[in-house]
């Protein structure tokens, strides 16, 4: 049976705060909505399911990120994830220039877990903490195969 991955679903508590975080590191918005009504509730498994949602793509076409805001139920506020928790965690993206992600990610008030770290000369690489809490990897390639 032929699998692919559709798309990344993030609940988030600020809808247009993340959709400027995203756009700004390259995502480009698809399309928004309002969903509501049965075939939510079915498909989500919560009743009463109302929520905005955006879709964002990667420049090249392959990655989305389905980002979206409940208006009811209304969301639960956990803590962040840490890196080491079970569970969905991250989302990892490749970028040209980390420290130019970097910039962009500080002026959204979101900054490196630690820092930037080298991985056998292939990647520097770091995880900052984006909107919401979400875990972002940030990753640029020092070599080309």
């Amino acid at each position: 049976m032929p699998i692919k991955l559709e798309n990344v679903g993030i609940a988030v508590r600020d809808l247009e705060a993340a959709i400027a975080f995203f756009t700004d590191l390259g995502l480009t918005v698809l399309g928004r909505d309002e969903v509501s009504g049965d075939w939510t509730d079915t498909a989500v498994g919560l009743d009463g399911n109302h929520a905005r949602i955006a879709m964002l793509q990667t420049p090249d076409g392959n990655g989305r990120l389905e980002l979206f805001e409940y208006i009811h139920p209304e969301a639960i506020e956990t803590e962040p994830t840490r890196p080491n928790e079970i569970g969905m965690h991250r989302v990892a993206f490749s970028v040209d220039d980390i420290d130019e992600a970097l910039a962009i990610a500080a002026r959204h008030g979101c900054h490196p877990l630690r820092g930037v770290a080298t991985y056998e000369d292939i990647y520097r690489l770091t995880y900052v903490r984006g909107p919401s809490g979400i875990i972002v990897m940030l990753a640029q390639e020092l070599t080309r195969s």
